[in-house]
């Protein structure tokens, strides 16, 4: 056993010093002290760096297809009122949305910006309590009310029964309307009143849209839409002034769900017009992301990066719809957020690092400096300084 003992000692990499040979000094105290604040300074950080969670981010090709793309929005206009705001929405697989109702709500606003009145979009409509019509004659006893689409009925079964179905025979056959006081269903309706008693003020409309998965459009404009020939027209209710002051806001704009620590570009974002008329548009890059939490949470989302461009009347020579138009084209790249507690062993490798890397250093500033006095202090006494 003792020769075993004996072999121990001899892989001794510390050999022992005897205390009586040690030599102490004020400098090698100081630095003693500073290396010593100095390791517990970048241990606290290293603790810290080591409680919080780290996030990893990848980059991978999305092989996901089809789906749906969920768009969500605030934006003010200060010089559009409610009753004439629409948003429509098309996509490159040919599939178009006009007037969309379906959860979307305005709020009229005041020139101060004051909330006069909060409604969603196609709910509370006026209805025709006492019709008078049958395609234009009386009704006879018994007979059930079939309003006229004054022209625009495809078949003599067809009614419009309110301004609104009009405007929508109306579109289908490509017309636009002209003057809404020549329609029954919209004079019962009040429909040309609420225009007049909103005008001077402006809207909050937001909401949410579903899409598909594919390149395509949105966009805000006064009036309805409708197509006629692959063309793209709008039918403006009969306006008195042909101007339209698209000044806006975008509150919020984004794609999915929020994720942590994202802020989407446009949010905030304030354009304010100074000529009458013209086409706002942006030009937006969707990048699919997924966010995955500590716990194991996951976010299917996205993230977009945006340009911008304005179009006034004067240089459109296709006399575009005036309005605020987004054009989004989807990525083939998608980012993958991942967070993670640190490893033990990464940590416990960083403090021992810390702790060797600081006493060498500081052993070799003391060995420089207590040389360095030593060899002074020879000279000293052998009268050889200065």
């Amino acid at each position: 056993m003792d020769k075993m003992y004996n072999r121990l000692r001899n892989l001794d990499a510390y050999p022992k010093i005897n205390e009586d040979f040690y030599s102490r000094t004020l400098s090698g105290g100081v630095i003693t002290l500073v290396s010593s604040i100095f390791i517990a300074l970048l241990f606290l950080s290293e603790f810290r760096l080591y409680l919080h969670t780290v996030t990893d981010s990848k980059l991978v090709v999305d092989t996901s297809r089809g789906g749906k793309l969920r768009i969500n929005f605030d934006v003010t206009f200060p010089s559009v009122p409610c009753t004439l705001l629409s948003v429509d929405a098309m996509d490159i697989s040919g599939e178009r949305h006009m007037d969309i109702r379906h959860d979307i709500f305005k709020k009229r606003i005041d020139s101060h910006g004051n909330v006069i009145e909060t409604r969603q979009d196609g709910i509370g409509a006026l209805t025709i309590e006492k019709p008078l019509q049958k395609h234009g004659g009386r009704l006879e006893h018994n007979e059930t009310y079939c309003g006229s689409c004054f022209g625009a009925e495809t078949s003599d079964e067809e009614c419009c029964n309110s301004c609104e179905e009009v405007r929508e025979a109306y579109r289908k056959r490509g017309w636009g309307m002209t003057n809404t006081d020549l329609i029954d269903q919209c004079k019962r309706e009040g429909f040309v009143q609420k225009v007049k008693e909103e005008e001077g003020e402006g809207c909050n409309i937001h909401g949410s849209l579903e899409v598909n998965k594919v390149a395509g459009n949105f966009h805000f404009a006064p009036g309805k839409s409708f197509h006629q020939t692959n063309m793209h027209l709008l039918d403006l209710l009969a306006l008195q002034s042909e101007s339209y002051n698209i000044s806006h806001k975008i509150n919020k704009l984004s794609f999915g769900d929020s994720i942590p620590g994202i802020v989407n570009p446009l949010d905030g974002v304030e354009w304010v017009q100074i000529r009458p008329n013209g086409v706002y548009q942006y030009f937006l890059k969707v990048v699919p992301t997924i966010y995955t939490n500590i716990k194991g949470h996951t976010i299917q989302s996205n993230q977009f990066s945006v340009t911008e461009h304005y179009k006034s009347s004067e240089e459109d020579q296709y006399r575009s719809l005036p309005g605020i138009f987004f054009f989004y084209d989807l990525s083939p790249i998608k980012v993958t957020f991942t967070e993670e507690h640190a490893s033990f062993l990464h940590f416990l490798t960083h403090i021992c690092a810390i702790v060797g890397g600081v006493f060498t250093v500081a052993g070799i500033v003391d060995s420089f400096i207590y040389h360095g006095q030593k060899a002074i202090r020879k000279k000293m006494e052998i009268g050889k300084l200065g």
